[in-house]
């Protein structure tokens, strides 16, 4: 009988009998190795205990303490656990599709009437009965034929199109959860009781279009949420909870910045509450890439058709951009552009216009691009996920001696703008080589080693992900965690050689010679809506001073003092405050709770006795305390307050 060779995780290796499974390679460990084990990893790829095993190749036996391998386990088998309970209370429901995502799974499903919210507490229910049942996990490999005739017969032709989807090479594999049967590629835990009973919750339901497309069914998706144990489901609601809290939608509101409406969908009307943050942010930012050498350019934001062939991204982009035709006067047919969707074959036009010698090198080229892209409307979430934005774009143009060099002024520019806006902790994932890949191994060992010496001198570490570069180059992808856990991928380093070379840039080497530069796309924030958005969660509102879309109120306790909170406020907008008068015949207590709702950082309070006086009450948001200053020197506090970081003595 043909053998297997199998490699463990310590380096020993042991022959088995081919077919073997990880649940008998566990058996011959030990007892007690068999008795913990729920599934292994094989070459890297994530198998069940049945798996048979029919070459050599490296093993590692996961238990309930490889978290990444149990959750996704539990999700995995608590997506085929949800949809046997739909099916059992509604046998007429078809079961479509229910991957594990993030937290948890969705399963799709087609069925007549509405799952409402009484629903889902009936499935819960259900799925704890087969929680209880223990009923054993199995699976099959079918024949194709077998398997598309199996789901005709149940007139189900959602499950026939995801078999004839299936690469001719891939085996159709059927998984029983007790007597009830699905489609999968797996794994799956050995039985249902393995799930913890107390660590799932049933979240919402939301239409889907059956594989993403408008033109498809409508299908109703159940989301659920799963854990390994009770503590970590709560504390996962508890973080929605506060997540739920700080929508930056609902504070938009309360705090008058921006809206949105149907006339334009995902694009964002800000109103001058929100384009004060806005403009403060981009001011920074503009200050802050002039300090690193950037200059800044604008470029057009419809473009002709061939722009986008010659930078490949018509090709391959096309479905996400909004295409423009226009009717040129004596044209015989329509030219058609596009509303650019990014920056970057821009950028090399303006690079283009001259002759670049290595001595102009590196060109950081920086803009403030407003771009267009098309997200159905079902992936539109508040100005996070919007189709019209603008970035903080930029490229570098420069030689491959350079890459490292560049690459560590950025980390270093990102940190320190990260710190001035509150997120002193951002991780790095490092992307190398795909398997599909342009160049040469040479020239991929010398950017990538470029980039990773790069990190190294900035002294942070990063997480590699392996193969998951673009086609002509490394990546970096930088990670913020907000106050409240979650992590946002905002920043991006990417090494180009490919765009240049399409568009045909080129720089005078030192030797006369013509060379291709390459081209470093760069983002910070990646785009100010979405950032901006990220800054109003994770502040719940409570913006820094110097960001604070309405930084100080004027707020009159009696009428007697109108002229002077008039007289304040010019002051205070002298200084360069966004300020603004409260002169309503209203209590002072009363205003006071209005605007800590609109989450204005200070409030001053005038009285009588301020006006003779000529001081000012002072009252920070979420504080019960006032302190008493003369208008002069509640000015030059203010003043300096309002400064953004890079503009504080300090930073000097």
């Amino acid at each position: 009988m043909a053998s297997v060779t199998l490699t463990f995780p310590d380096g020993n290796a042991r022959d088995y009998d081919a077919g073997v499974t990880p649940a008998a390679v566990a058996a011959s460990i030990s007892k007690s190795l068999e008795k913990k084990a729920i599934s292994a990893m094989l070459d890297g790829r994530h198998v069940d205990l049945q798996w048979p095993i029919e070459h050599d190749g490296a093993i590692a036996i996961n238990t309930m303490q490889d978290d990444d391998a149990a959750l996704e386990l539990i999700r995995h088998d608590l997506a085929h656990i949800m949809a046997r309970a739909v099916q059992e209370i509604w046998p007429d429901v078809r079961a479509t599709i229910g991957p594990v995502i993030e937290n948890g799974w969705y399963y799709d499903f087609d069925r007549a009437e509405p799952f409402t919210p009484e629903d889902l507490g009936l499935i819960e229910a259900r799925m704890r009965e087969i929680i209880a049942a223990r009923d054993p996990v199995r699976t099959e490999i079918w024949l194709r034929d077998r398997a598309v005739a199996h789901y005709e017969d149940r007139g189900n032709p959602f499950k026939v199109e995801l078999i004839q989807a299936i690469p001719g090479d891939e085996p159709v594999r059927m998984y029983w959860h007790g007597d009830w049967q699905d489609l999968c590629r797996g794994p799956h835990l050995a039985h249902t009781g393995q799930v913890p009973a107390d660590a799932f919750r049933l979240m919402s339901v939301a239409g889907a279009y059956w594989r993403g497309d408008s033109s498809r069914p409508m299908l109703q998706r159940i989301y659920g949420v799963a854990f390994k144990d009770r503590k970590a489901l709560d504390a996962h609601l508890t973080m929605l909870e506060e997540a739920a809290r700080r929508d930056h939608r609902k504070l938009g509101r309360e705090m008058d910045l921006f809206h949105m409406q149907e006339e334009a969908p995902g694009q964002v009307f800000w109103h001058p509450n929100g384009w004060n943050i806005y403009v403060a942010l981009q001011d920074y930012m503009r200050r802050k890439q002039r300090a690193a050498g950037y200059v800044e350019v604008n470029t057009p934001q419809v473009v002709d058709r061939r722009l986008w062939e010659a930078s490949g991204h018509w090709d391959k982009y096309q479905e996400h951009m909004f295409i423009v035709e226009v009717d040129e006067e004596h044209a015989r047919e329509k030219a058609v552009n596009a509303l650019k969707p990014m920056n970057c074959p821009c950028h090399v036009q303006v690079y283009n216009q001259g002759l670049k010698s290595y001595r102009d090198l590196p060109l950081r080229m920086a803009e403030f691009g407003s771009c267009n892209r098309y997200e159905p409307s079902g992936a539109l979430h508040g100005i996070m996920r919007v189709r019209g934005f603008t970035q903080d774009d930029a490229h570098i143009f420069c030689t491959e001696d350079q890459i490292e060099g560049e690459c560590a002024r950025f980390i270093d520019m990102l940190a320190s703008v990260y710190a001035d806006l509150g997120f002193d902790r951002f991780d790095i994932k490092f992307s190398t080589r795909p398997e599909k890949r342009v160049g040469t191994e040479e020239s991929w060992d010398y950017v990538e080693n470029a980039l990773e010496s790069a990190i190294a001198a900035t002294g942070h570490p990063f997480e590699l992900d392996l193969g998951e570069g673009a086609f002509y180059g490394p990546k970096l992808d930088f990670k913020l965690t907000d106050a409240i856990g979650r992590e946002w991928q905002l920043g991006t380093f990417q090494v180009d050689p490919n765009l240049p070379e399409r568009l045909g840039a080129t720089y005078v080497a030192a030797d006369g010679s013509k060379r291709r530069p390459y081209m470093l796309h760069r983002a910070i924030l990646g785009s100010f809506e979405r950032f901006i958005g990220i800054l109003i969660e994770n502040y719940e509102g409570k913006l820094p001073f110097w960001l604070a879309p309405r930084q100080v109120v004027v707020a009159s306790i009696v009428s007697g003092a109108d002229a002077y909170v008039a007289e304040v406020v010019a002051a205070l907008r002298a200084a360069g405050l966004r300020a603004e008068a409260d002169t309503r015949n209203e209590k002072i207590n009363y205003k006071i709770r209005e605007h800590s709702v609109g989450k204005v950082p200070v409030i001053l309070a005038i009285g009588q006795r301020e006006v003779d006086e000529r001081s000012v009450t002072l009252r920070r948001l979420g504080d019960r305390a006032t302190e008493s200053l003369p208008l002069a020197d509640a000015l030059k506090q203010l003043r300096i307050e309002a400064l953004a970081p890079d503009q504080r003595p300090s930073a000097a």
